[in-house]
């Protein structure tokens, strides 16, 4: 049904998984950029639903079947990712799916690759690329990745790499494609009305959608209706 793949990013090997043998490809391909500690093989229920539409599913370095390397974890680094598996696909133009820390490398892949990207779709996070505190990494491991058995998805040195290298960016720009903004209304949501806001300004094509059921996670209660929202704003583009 879809294909695994190890494919290079300099000297990081990168996994990504690719419906392509299965697609309809008068439809415009779906890359889905995960979260944090996500990886490719946890949105492979998305790309069953989205069938027949090509789907590219990547895990970023430090996660899942990804290299690990000893550094190179800043935005720069992660969207040099995208770019990478983009270019092994072949895709030419494609809707490109971000969830939560995924966002800020999805929206600075498409500020640089405008005419690639058709639409977005940001799931829970601001229009920013956030830097990590100091002891964040040690509490990161601890109380959550080795506790939820984690550590696979994404190793301990990737973490410290990522606080190491993180910078706040305010990410700024026109994004005249379709975008689709995705939160959560109870506590615990990464989006504010100001980061709200904020989309409103950039996206002139914006479209909201909200999650009473839901904090930051869209994929507890509400993740059959976010999945068939995703699916929805896609498919009435193209």
């Amino acid at each position: 049904m879809y294909l695994s793949k190890h494919m290079k990013n300099g000297e990081t090997a990168i996994h990504y998984f690719d419906s392509v043998a299965r697609s309809d490809p008068s439809k415009t391909a779906l890359v889905v950029c995960p979260g944090l500690s996500e990886t490719a093989d946890e949105y492979l229920d998305l790309l069953k639903l989205v069938q027949p539409r090509r789907s590219v599913i990547l895990s970023f370095r430090g996660r899942g079947e990804s290299g690990t390397p000893s550094s190179g974890y800043s935005l720069d680094e992660h969207i040099s990712d995208i770019e990478a598996v983009v270019r092994d696909a072949g895709l030419n133009q494609f809707h490109l799916f971000s969830y939560s820390r995924g966002v800020s490398y999805a929206l600075g892949y498409a500020l640089k690759h405008k005419s690639k990207v058709k639409s977005i779709i940001a799931g829970e996070y601001p229009p920013e690329h956030r830097a990590m505190e100091t002891e964040w990494p040690e509490d990161y491991i601890n109380n959550y990745l080795v506790p939820f058995n984690r550590t696979g998805q994404i190793r301990p040195a990737a973490v410290r790499g990522i606080q190491k290298e993180s910078r706040q960016i305010d990410i700024k720009g026109n994004f005249d494609m379709p975008v689709l903004v995705a939160r959560g209304l109870l506590e615990g949501s990464l989006v504010t009305d100001t980061d709200i806001d904020r989309y409103k300004s950039m996206c002139p094509k914006l479209t909201i959608k909200e999650y009473s059921a839901s904090g930051h996670s869209l994929k507890g209660q509400d993740k059959e209706r976010f999945y068939n929202d995703i699916v929805g704003f896609i498919d009435n583009i193209d």
